[in-house]
């Protein structure tokens, strides 16, 4: 293992970097505004919520190719760039699709698409993004693409019809320079465990990026005080509100063994650095309601870059993907040096803001169980916006059936408690018992000794512990045939949470 301190070595819209004695915590907005001067780049909410800020980077797929990606400036730190390739709206189409890039500009100038202009570079860099990747196919998969961005002129009609026109264009042509692209990018990274360091408020700061899970551990071991970070969605609040002085960070996000996405024996399992996006696929296959949730996670930027591991790891109560996983019956692989523990993941959350996780232990993936032929499955998130909001109450069910008998009950949720959490009571008053209105009113009235929910700016106690009681009904309701499909906005949502 090598981690001999060196450069930042990246790509800025097509030209090569090399940074030093720049704080590890250094923004790659602030690094674009401040020392590029290229402005086009905004800061709005400097927490990854507005999209103003959005570029597109470019990295090695693995296999010789380019993987591309929109992800938040405001929130990345710069040394994560290391190895990689940044384009900003001012550069746009420097490594493939131009023309796309061009449309995409005149689109938005004819059709009037920019009012104050201030997020209209965000908007631009994320159509391209999702044009060049692939993923902007029709309106609907223009309006989840852009679910990330926030324009307060209300602008969204010709900016999501700008999207759709250059999506109606084709395809961009092939990139025919992509492997050559990837052999750059490579050499700019090196080899061995990246190590950087730099002066900061309170002494020098470091930063360590590993390739490999083996180097991980031994980084880690070497550094047990150190802060992980992956797709820093959530470490990069901790710098930008908080302005915690973080003087060692390891980046995860380069290590290829915790991107594995595999199925083995009815069950997948994921990489604790899958990203949200790409969980989505995964997940979604074992049930719609899972993709569905995860099409609402945050914004599409956050998706690209929040990892499946951290949003476990920061052991929120109000996290989406932990209930749902719960409720599946999901276990947790975590290590320490050479030792590897497998756990129930719904014993890691031991109360608010702890977790069972010892200094230098990390994830390293979670098994998540398919549905059997006898069980079904139920999920939905509410919350006060349908897009890239926080949840008011997360909840994910699991029923085990003899026949119409209940046999095994699982009732996850999150917003609840001061941990995502099993309703254990309510549980024990489906099982034994078919699953009819009978058994879910009882349910309802056993969850009151299971919960005692705060109230906060989302949702008032008596709020969530309705809804919570209302969304086992719903599944109930919609397991029997009494109502059919689900809702396609969030008023709806909320309104059948609060009237059954």
């Amino acid at each position: 293992m090598t981690s001999e301190a060196r450069p930042i070595r990246f790509l800025l819209n097509g030209s090569e970097r090399s940074v030093s004695g720049v704080s590890p915590t250094t923004t790659v907005l602030q690094y674009l505004r401040e020392s590029e001067r290229l402005t086009g780049t905004k800061e709005g909410c400097a927490e990854g919520d507005c999209g103003a800020c959005t570029v597109m980077l470019a990295e090695p797929d693995g296999v010789g190719g380019i993987e591309r990606r929109a992800v938040n400036a405001c929130i990345q730190f710069l040394p994560a760039m290391n190895g990689r390739a940044i384009e900003t709206v001012e550069g746009l189409g420097t490594h493939g699709g131009a023309e796309g890039a061009e449309r995409l500009r005149q689109e938005m100038v004819e059709r009037h698409a920019s009012q104050c202009g201030f997020c209209t570079p965000g908007f631009v860099v994320q159509l391209f993004s999702g044009w060049m990747t692939g993923a902007m196919k029709d309106r609907q998969s223009v309006k989840d693409l852009v679910s990330g961005n926030l324009c307060r002129c209300t602008g969204y009609g010709p900016i999501i019809d700008a999207g759709e026109a250059l999506a109606a264009s084709g395809a961009p042509s092939g990139q025919t320079g992509d492997a050559a692209l990837a052999k750059t990018l490579s050499d700019l990274e090196g080899s061995g465990v990246f190590s950087y360091s730099a002066p900061g408020t309170a002494g020098e700061m470091r930063w360590f990026a590993p390739t490999n899970v083996d180097d991980l551990a031994d980084t880690y071991a070497a550094h047990p005080e150190a802060v992980l970070v992956a797709g820093a969605t959530d470490v990069g609040l901790w710098v930008t509100k908080q302005h915690r002085d973080l003087p060692i960070l390891i980046d995860v996000s380069k290590v290829r063994d915790l991107t594995m996405v595999e199925e083995r024996l009815g069950k997948v399992y994921l990489g604790a650095g899958v990203t949200h996006r790409k969980a989505r696929e995964a997940l979604g296959d074992i049930h719609p309601d899972l993709s569905e949730m995860l099409r609402r996670f945050a914004g599409y930027q956050i998706r690209n870059a929040g990892t499946v591991g951290g949003n476990i790891a920061n052991g929120s109560p109000i996290g989406d993907l932990p209930p749902c996983l719960i409720a599946l019956g999901a276990r947790l692989f975590l290590r320490k040096g050479d030792d590897v523990r497998l756990i129930d993941l719904e014993n890691f959350f031991i109360d608010y803001g702890k977790q069972d996780r010892a200094k230098g232990e990390f994830v390293v993936a979670v098994e998540v169980p398919r549905l059997e032929d006898d069980q079904r499955f139920f999920a939905h998130k509410i919350s006060k916006r349908f897009d890239s909001d926080i949840s008011a109450v997360m909840a994910a069910f699991r029923l085990t059936f003899d026949g119409d008998v209940v046999r095994e009950a699982r009732l996850a949720f999150g917003g609840m408690a001061g941990v995502p959490k099993r309703s254990k009571a309510a549980e024990a008053a489906l099982v034994g018992r078919p699953f009819d209105a009978s058994a879910v009113a009882d349910a309802q009235v056993a969850m009151e000794s299971d919960f005692s929910p705060l109230t906060d700016m989302r949702a008032t106690s008596a709020y969530r512990l309705t809804s919570a009681k209302n969304l086992l009904k719903r599944f109930q309701l919609e397991s029997s045939g009494s109502v059919t499909g689900r809702t396609a906005g969030p008023d709806a949502a909320l309104d059948l949470a609060g009237a059954i």
